[in-house]
């Protein structure tokens, strides 16, 4: 399935159903990887879309969200930030 030509500047692309859950970080973020990991398995388990913007491609993302990242939102709304908790999200997903 062809990846999301829709997505803001910087979104990576994922393949899959239309994304639920997006995360906010940077390259070289370490909390951002562990989040990146735990999102990826969630949504693979659930069938559910992701993708990830970087706050150093989006100045808005920067001024907002800089001293939070990781940041996911689902459906467009903070969820978490610093850390994913995994039930959490397949909760919030459900």
């Amino acid at each position: 399935m062809p990846s999301n030509p829709t997505s803001p500047a910087g979104a990576v692309p994922v393949e899959g159903p239309a994304p639920r859950i997006t995360l906010i970080g940077k390259p070289g973020c370490h909390l951002c990887d562990d989040a990146r990991t735990v999102i990826a398995r969630v949504a693979a388990d659930l069938g559910v879309g992701w993708s990830e913007l970087s706050i150093l491609d989006d100045p808005a993302l920067m001024d907002r969200y800089a001293e939070e990242i990781p940041v996911t939102l689902v459906d467009g709304r903070r969820h978490d930030y610093w850390r994913v908790d995994e039930a959490r999200l397949r909760a919030a997903l459900g």
